[in-house]
This record gives C-alpha cells, structure tokens and sequence, in this order.
C-alpha cells in the first residue's frame, strides 16, 4: 500500500528543520572556505556541529576535578599492567 506522508511532517519526523536566515556574505564565505565546504548548507551544519561540540567540551571542563574518587591516569595505566 502506498501513503502519501506530507513533506513538512518528514522533515521534522526526521530532524530536520528548514529556515530562512540571513547570514553576513563574507562569514558564509569565510565558513565554506574554513570548513571545505562544497555547499552552503554542509558550510552551516559543519559550523553548528563545531560550536555545539566545543561548547560540550567546555561544559565537561567545567566539572574536572570535581569527582574526588576517580582513579588518576597513572593509577589506571598500573591497574591495566596489573601492577
């Protein structure tokens, strides 16, 4: 059986959001030639899956030192060589 399913409804079952921005010529330039871009839309996805992952990263950070019974890196290393 063959069902017809609504563009816009796919696109958001399948995560994908579309949108109108205006974006500065020269950034999107800049990011396309940072990132080897070969479209737009690979130039912006790759800039927001950048910016997301450094600001996990810093989020992380912000927490080292904060579990007092972790094992060191040494500690593990010496564990590993069943030391």
């Amino acid at each position: 059986m063959l069902m017809c399913v609504d563009v816009e409804y796919r696109s958001c079952y399948f995560g994908i959001m579309k949108t109108t921005i205006d974006i500065p010529d020269k950034e999107l330039k800049d990011a396309m030639s940072f990132t080897h871009a070969r479209t737009k839309r690979e130039a912006v996805v790759t800039a927001l899956t950048d910016f997301n992952r450094r600001h996990r990263i810093a989020a992380l950070k912000r927490h080292l030192g904060s579990c007092k019974n972790l094992m060191t890196a040494e500690e593990l290393d010496d564990m590993r060589k069943g030391e």
